[in-house]
């Protein structure tokens, strides 16, 4: 395929995703491995006990409650199994694409953030074991303007800047490991949800990161094929927050920080410290 048809392509999805966007209640985005699948999770099991779905809420089930802002009939919109007929179920659509005001409207964003540091480390698992696009060692995955610190950092300037023209909940990753109730059910009246607390309760006890861990040892990943025999390749390879102290040393955590501090804007400046992390 050529260039051009390339481009056409894609301008051409692009245009079907935004027809699509004006059906969607609201959108779960963030830069991968910001603890995305967790809170998917979380909402999927919370939706299916309050709502009697009837699923039985797995890795693969879940795109069925809330599907990703693509256009695959695995995970995509075409996976979302409820339509006009959902129960009061919203219909959150869930994406890493950077931002757009032309391709997300204004619709409402849930943007969940996790501490750089601890992102670029996992992103790099993610990149060279799980997906397998990136052969270099962790030095040169920090550096790369493909997927490490330029990379992050473009996509968080950017959408610091689209959040503040549409309503907008920060969910940081850190604040939800340390109480996913409270933080859940915040979440959950953002979106104009009725918050059931009991409900909440047992969804977060659904997605423990061992039961999630559990299920994609045994099912995997829809549309992925990887090797689940080792811990660091897979989806939910830690889930501890501030891990990036066990792979990165001294001078790389420091040029990570000045890097960040260089390129981010004010605004995602202020989303990060979310996180805990404060960038001057």
């Amino acid at each position: 395929m050529n260039i051009a048809r390339r481009a056409w392509r894609k301008w051409m999805n692009l245009r079907r995703l935004h027809a699509l966007a004006g059906d969607a209640d609201a959108f779960l985005v963030s830069f991968p491995k910001s603890g995305r699948t967790w809170f998917r999770f979380i909402l999927s099991n919370y939706f299916n006990l309050t709502l009697s779905l009837g699923e039985k809420v797995s890795l693969h089930s879940t795109f069925r409650i809330l599907p990703n802002f693509a256009l695959d009939e695995s995970r995509g919109i075409g996976a979302f199994a409820y339509g006009a007929k959902r129960p009061g179920l919203p219909l959150i659509l869930v994406s890493h694409l950077d931002h757009g005001a032309f391709l997300f409207r204004t619709k409402p964003v849930i943007f969940m953030v996790r501490d750089p540091r601890d992102v670029l480390v996992s992103a790099y698992f993610h990149a060279t074991l799980h997906k397998r696009r990136f052969t270099g060692d962790l030095d040169s995955f920090l550096r790369s303007p493909k997927h490490g610190v330029p990379q992050l950092c473009r996509y968080l300037n950017g959408w610091a800047a689209g959040l503040r023209h549409r309503p907008n909940f920060i969910l940081g990753y850190e604040r939800l490991q340390a109480d996913p109730i409270a933080q859940s059910s915040a979440a959950l009246r953002f979106l104009g949800c009725s918050v059931d607390a009991a409900g909440v309760a047992e969804a977060v006890n659904a997605s423990r990161f061992d039961a999630m861990r559990e299920l994609e040892l045994a099912e995997g990943l829809p549309d992925h094929e990887y090797d689940r025999s080792g811990a660091e390749s897979l989806r939910m390879r830690r889930g501890k927050a501030g891990g990036f102290v066990d792979y990165l040393n001294a001078d790389q955590i420091a040029d990570v920080e000045s890097e960040l501090t260089r390129r981010l804007s004010g605004k995602a400046k202020a989303i990060i410290r979310e996180t805990g992390l404060n960038l001057a």
